[in-house]
This record gives C-alpha cells, sequence and structure tokens, in this order.
C-alpha cells in the first residue's frame, strides 16, 4: 500500500507539539518577559518622583510593579 503525498504531510502538519518544543517555547517566552520587564524597569527609573506618584508608584515599588506584586489598592478589601 503506497502512501500519498498530501497524506504524509497532513500527519506532520497536524501533529501536537513535542515535549522539546513546548520546553523551547516556554524558555524563549521567559527569556522575552526578562527583557520586558527589564526595559519597564528601566522606563520607569528614568521618570521623576512626580510623575511616578502620578501613577501611583514611589521609586522603590518599580521593581514590584513590574514583575506583578504591586496590588491594585481598589481590590484591596475582596
Amino acid at each position: 500500500m503506497s502512501a500519498t503525498l498530501p497524506t504524509i504531510v497532513r500527519r506532520g502538519v497536524t501533529k501536537r507539539p513535542g515535549a522539546f518544543s513546548r520546553l523551547l517555547g516556554a524558555c524563549c517566552d521567559a527569556i522575552v518577559g526578562y527583557f520586558l520587564r527589564r526595559a519597564a524597569m528601566k522606563r520607569l527609573s528614568q521618570l521623576d518622583d512626580r510623575a511616578l506618584r502620578d501613577i501611583g508608584l514611589v521609586r522603590s515599588q518599580i521593581e514590584a510593579a513590574t514583575q506583578g506584586y504591586m496590588m491594585d489598592p481598589s481590590r484591596a478589601g475582596m
């Protein structure tokens, strides 16, 4: 029994990604996230104290804010 080219190609295209592929994708996402957080920290650090206060931050909270550890004050009572 012979297989045709579309059948062979279709099986390869619809196949789920393997564990290595998922791991590689997760590593790439982590690296991109790291560089985005570093860029956000740099941009926020360049703001003056008044501009930081306008967005609800003080200089010591910049790193926590970029890491996602800051709680929204409007949701604090929930």
